[in-house]
């Protein structure tokens, strides 16, 4: 079992930035991937970006496009997500979530562990 709470969300103006992280806690292993998903009203969930915790291998989703950035604080068991300039349509819930196995941002379905969310606002 992996534990999982967000923190960092908030109200942001367009072209900003804003710092998600993912503390996580419980079991986890070289097989562990931790990523980030994110659900805005009235659509379907999407992943943003995943890694794996040991190896540091990471994968973005396509409309990424190098403006948000995951990464790994081993010593504080974090996986942080940099979201720089921020647009209208990032807003949404972002959550984490855990799995041990594929480690692809588009197999959200096959995470079984996601902590509470946090809301990310964009606008002026």
């Amino acid at each position: 079992q992996v534990q999982l709470v967000e923190s960092g969300g908030g109200s942001v103006q367009p072209g900003e930035s804003l710092r998600l992280s993912c503390a996580y806690s419980g079991s986890t292993d070289k097989r562990t991937c931790v990523g980030w998903f994110r659900q805005a009203p009235g659509q379907e969930r999407e992943g943003v970006a995943t890694m794996y915790i040991v190896g540091g291998s990471t994968y973005s989703a396509d409309w990424v496009r190098g403006r948000f950035t995951i990464s790994h604080d081993n010593a504080k068991n974090t996986v942080n997500l940099q979201m720089n300039r921020l647009k209208p349509d990032d807003t949404a819930i972002y959550s984490c979530a855990a799995r041990s196995g594929g480690c692809s941002p588009s197999r959200g379905p096959e995470f079984p562990h996601w902590g509470q969310g946090t809301q990310v606002t964009v606008s002026s």
